[in-house]
């Protein structure tokens, strides 16, 4: 092989790993406002603008296919922009676009859940609707940004693959420490509320509660801005040139390959992982979007589930994040992602069968939790290893992943609140075994497309394939390997 193809990699100690405990924390808990958020987003858009503000179900679907839609526009460009723009003075490019992207959050998410300001009862839904899709656009837009320069840093800042997937299961860990903070606070909010009212009709979700979703939105805001600072304290991005290394290390200069966006669209493991990553984003996101609709209209549970239900998943997804990396060093990522699948299928076929569940939907829980930490954790993991060394086009990678997940998911909650029998709020004999149907199609049916992504991955591995055309590659003289 050239020593001038991308695949190729120089001899010698070019492992570089988180130099401390702290390095690795500060980086972990960069994404914690954006995992706050999306845990609200996802688990209770619907629930809030169709059961507490009454909006009817494609209302509802089209605020959350705006939100997707925005979010996947914005990731490429964002990612493309992110690799070839230096950033804010010496602040460095990732860093500069994740305050971007964090100071826009912060100032739209609030509108987000809460009722319209000057809207009353006789103010027509559409008008509503209007008024709620510009933050969200926003919202959305910072989202990304922060995504995006995130995960980007990965490849930046460790080299070896299982250093990727111990990084990958810290940041995830710290996501789902965010999702129980969620459930958590959202339970707390519930029991207070359920105190100071006594009408029996409290245990049901309705505009009463436009106040708990407004105060935990203010909450989780409040949360995510103090990580995003220690973020941003702890984190020293490396600026062009090799200096600013976090840890101190030493760069070892020489020649390389640079791919350019355009190679990336010409690599075969680019689709593969685009698959893989984009199906491992549907299970997580539907099942998290409908397990609420779940509780409350199939499996007839008080409101109070929608937080515990949850809470139990992200317990179980958290204690199974810190077993990720010693599997998949044992066994290999793929195998390590197949027994991520087979929880979430047996979570899936205990749902088709059970359909009197009840307080059993605790046990169901922590499969789903531990299968989707594992599959989201590997997925993330074989990202990475996609990008290898090709940094400098990172975010481009994550970008295009990113667009995949979001349009996927949007069109798809589109399609199910569209195909919803019921048209009131209250939801009629109908719905009952549509959300029982849409749960375990949202994680078993998706399963066998995961599944089908990852057999071509077993079969064809991973791997950047040199291209000769002119247009991919830029020869340069760049930091390829590390020196301790």
């Amino acid at each position: 092989m050239s020593p001038l193809s991308p695949g190729h990699k120089e001899p010698g100690p070019r492992c570089k790993e988180a130099s401390s405990s702290l390095k690795k924390l500060s980086y972990a808990v960069g994404h914690f406002l954006n995992d706050l958020c999306a845990s609200m987003w996802f688990t209770y858009l619907l629930v809030f603008y169709h059961s507490v503000l009454g909006f009817k179900n494609t209302y509802a679907g089209v605020l959350l296919l705006v939100g997707q839609i925005a979010d996947g526009i914005c990731t490429p460009l964002i990612g493309y922009e992110s690799d070839r723009t230096p950033g804010c003075g010496n602040y460095g490019k990732r860093k500069t676009w994740h305050l971007v992207g964090t100071l826009s959050v912060l100032l739209s998410f609030a509108f987000i859940f809460n009722q319209c300001l000057g809207c009353g009862s006789l103010t027509p839904q559409w008008a509503s609707l209007t008024y709620f899709i510009p933050f969200i656009m926003v919202f959305q837009f910072g989202w990304a940004a922060t995504q995006i320069s995130h995960l980007a840093l990965i490849p930046e800042l460790v080299t070896c693959e299982h250093a990727k997937v111990e990084l990958t299961a810290y940041r995830y860990a710290f996501t789902v420490i965010a999702n129980i903070t969620v459930y958590a606070v959202a339970y707390l909010l519930f029991h207070i509320q359920a105190g100071q009212d006594d009408d029996p009709l409290s245990e049901e979700l309705g505009p009463q509660d436009i106040n708990v979703f407004r105060n935990l939105a203010l909450i989780v805001l409040a949360i995510g801005a103090l990580f995003s600072l220690l973020f941003h304290l702890g984190i020293k991005e490396r600026r062009p040139g090799g200096e600013g290394v976090p840890g101190g290390l030493q760069y070892k200069t020489s020649p390389c390959v640079l791919l350019q966006w355009k190679c990336w669209l010409q690599q075969p493991s680019f689709y593969q992982v685009a698959l893989l990553y984009m199906s491992t984003r549907l299970m997580v996101n539907l099942s998290q979007t409908y397990i609420s609709m779940y509780l409350i209209n199939t499996l007839g549970l008080p409101k109070k589930f929608i937080a515990t239900i949850p809470l139990v998943m992200y317990l179980s997804g958290f204690l199974s994040s810190f077993i990720v990396k010693p599997v998949s060093k044992l066994i290999g990522k793929c195998l390590t992602y197949f027994v991520g699948l087979l929880l979430i299928m047996a979570f899936s076929y205990w749902v088709l069968l059970d359909d009197k569940m009840g307080e059993r939907v605790y046990g169901a829980a922590v499969l789903l939790g531990a299968g989707s930490a594992t599959i989201l954790v590997i997925s993330l993991a074989m990202t990475a290893e996609l990008i290898g060394g090709q940094t400098q086009s990172a975010a481009f990678v994550y970008g295009a992943m990113s667009f995949t997940d979001k349009v996927a998911n949007g069109a798809a909650v589109m399609i199910i609140q569209a195909l919803h029998p019921c048209h009131t709020v209250a939801c009629c004999p109908a719905c009952v075994w549509f959300y029982h149907y849409i749960m375990v199609i949202a994680t078993g049916g998706v399963a066998v497309v995961a599944a089908l992504a990852l057999c071509s991955i077993l079969i064809w591995p991973i791997r950047i394939r040199p291209r000769e055309s002119d247009h991919c590659h830029i020869l340069c003289s760049c930091n390829c390997s590390f020196i301790a």
